[in-house]
Protein backbone atom coordinates (compact mmCIF):
# COMPACT_ATOMS: atom_id res chain seq x y z
CA UNK A 1 0.00 0.00 0.00
CA UNK A 2 2.52 1.83 0.52
CA UNK A 3 4.48 2.23 -2.64
CA UNK A 4 1.14 2.95 -4.35
CA UNK A 5 1.02 5.86 -2.00
CA UNK A 6 3.82 7.28 -3.06
CA UNK A 7 3.30 6.22 -6.74
CA UNK A 8 0.41 8.28 -6.51
CA UNK A 9 2.00 11.29 -5.12
CA UNK A 10 4.37 10.78 -7.24
CA UNK A 11 2.48 10.64 -10.17
CA UNK A 12 0.61 14.18 -9.08
CA UNK A 13 3.67 16.01 -8.41
CA UNK A 14 5.18 15.05 -12.34
CA UNK A 15 1.52 16.47 -13.52
CA UNK A 16 1.72 19.64 -11.56
CA UNK A 17 5.28 19.76 -12.44
CA UNK A 18 4.41 20.09 -16.02
CA UNK A 19 1.17 22.39 -15.37
CA UNK A 20 3.77 24.57 -13.89
CA UNK A 21 6.17 24.26 -17.19
CA UNK A 22 3.75 25.07 -19.52
CA UNK A 23 1.85 27.74 -17.85
CA UNK A 24 5.33 29.84 -16.75
CA UNK A 25 7.62 29.00 -19.94
CA UNK A 26 5.14 27.33 -22.73
CA UNK A 27 1.95 29.23 -22.64
CA UNK A 28 2.00 30.77 -26.08
CA UNK A 29 2.90 27.16 -27.77
CA UNK A 30 1.80 24.22 -25.56
CA UNK A 31 -0.76 26.22 -23.92
CA UNK A 32 -2.33 26.93 -27.69
CA UNK A 33 -2.49 23.53 -28.02
CA UNK A 34 -4.20 22.09 -24.74
CA UNK A 35 -6.63 25.26 -24.98
CA UNK A 36 -7.48 25.10 -28.73
CA UNK A 37 -11.09 27.37 -27.58
CA UNK A 38 -9.45 30.35 -26.71
CA UNK A 39 -8.53 32.73 -29.55
CA UNK A 40 -4.27 32.87 -30.20
CA UNK A 41 -4.49 36.50 -29.22
CA UNK A 42 -6.06 35.85 -25.94
CA UNK A 43 -2.32 34.12 -24.85
CA UNK A 44 0.11 37.32 -24.75
CA UNK A 45 -2.40 38.87 -23.39
CA UNK A 46 -2.66 36.58 -20.37
CA UNK A 47 0.99 34.69 -20.30
CA UNK A 48 1.47 36.96 -16.58
CA UNK A 49 -1.44 35.42 -15.68
CA UNK A 50 -1.08 31.08 -16.50
CA UNK A 51 2.60 32.31 -15.30
CA UNK A 52 1.04 33.07 -11.53
CA UNK A 53 -0.98 29.85 -12.05
CA UNK A 54 2.43 28.09 -12.66
CA UNK A 55 3.98 29.16 -9.87
CA UNK A 56 1.29 28.03 -7.65
CA UNK A 57 1.70 24.62 -9.03
CA UNK A 58 5.17 24.46 -8.29
CA UNK A 59 3.84 24.79 -4.98
CA UNK A 60 1.93 22.29 -4.95
CA UNK A 61 5.15 20.08 -6.59
CA UNK A 62 6.70 21.16 -3.56
CA UNK A 63 4.89 20.22 -0.93
CA UNK A 64 4.48 16.47 -2.52
CA UNK A 65 7.41 16.41 -3.03
CA UNK A 66 8.31 16.97 0.37
CA UNK A 67 5.46 14.83 1.78
CA UNK A 68 7.60 11.80 0.30
CA UNK A 69 10.87 12.66 2.32
CA UNK A 70 9.61 13.02 5.66
CA UNK A 71 10.68 10.46 7.46
CA UNK A 72 7.51 10.31 10.51
CA UNK A 73 4.97 8.39 8.47
CA UNK A 74 2.35 10.10 10.18
CA UNK A 75 4.01 13.58 9.62
CA UNK A 76 4.05 12.60 6.23
CA UNK A 77 0.58 11.85 6.19
CA UNK A 78 -0.82 14.43 6.75
CA UNK A 79 1.41 16.61 4.79
CA UNK A 80 0.46 14.64 1.76
CA UNK A 81 -3.42 15.25 2.54
CA UNK A 82 -2.97 18.87 3.16
CA UNK A 83 -1.19 19.02 -0.39
CA UNK A 84 -3.38 16.07 -1.96
CA UNK A 85 -6.56 18.08 -0.51
CA UNK A 86 -5.51 21.49 -2.42
CA UNK A 87 -4.64 19.47 -5.59
CA UNK A 88 -8.47 17.70 -5.45
CA UNK A 89 -10.15 21.37 -4.32
CA UNK A 90 -8.57 22.91 -7.21
CA UNK A 91 -9.72 19.74 -9.78
CA UNK A 92 -13.51 20.04 -8.59
CA UNK A 93 -13.27 24.20 -9.18
CA UNK A 94 -11.83 23.81 -12.51
CA UNK A 95 -14.77 21.20 -13.32
CA UNK A 96 -17.22 23.67 -11.94
CA UNK A 97 -15.76 26.66 -13.83
CA UNK A 98 -13.69 25.72 -16.68
CA UNK A 99 -13.95 21.79 -18.19
CA UNK A 100 -15.37 19.01 -16.62
CA UNK A 101 -11.75 17.39 -17.55
CA UNK A 102 -9.95 19.44 -15.11
CA UNK A 103 -11.54 16.86 -12.41
CA UNK A 104 -10.43 13.54 -14.32
CA UNK A 105 -7.19 14.79 -15.09
CA UNK A 106 -6.36 17.03 -11.89
CA UNK A 107 -8.71 15.77 -8.86
CA UNK A 108 -9.23 12.14 -9.31
CA UNK A 109 -5.23 11.13 -8.89
CA UNK A 110 -5.58 13.30 -6.07
CA UNK A 111 -9.04 11.25 -4.60
CA UNK A 112 -7.14 8.36 -5.28
CA UNK A 113 -4.40 9.53 -3.47
CA UNK A 114 -6.25 10.48 -0.16
CA UNK A 115 -8.24 7.51 -0.14
CA UNK A 116 -5.12 5.41 -0.11
CA UNK A 117 -3.83 7.60 2.55
CA UNK A 118 -7.08 7.18 4.81
CA UNK A 119 -7.37 3.44 3.78
CA UNK A 120 -3.72 2.34 5.34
Amino acid sequence: MEIAIKIIIGLVAILHLYFLYFEMFAWETTGRKIFRQFPADLFPKTKALAANQGLYNGFLVAGLAWSLYIPDPIWADKVALFFLGCVLVAGIFGALTASKKIFWVQGFPALIGIGLILLK
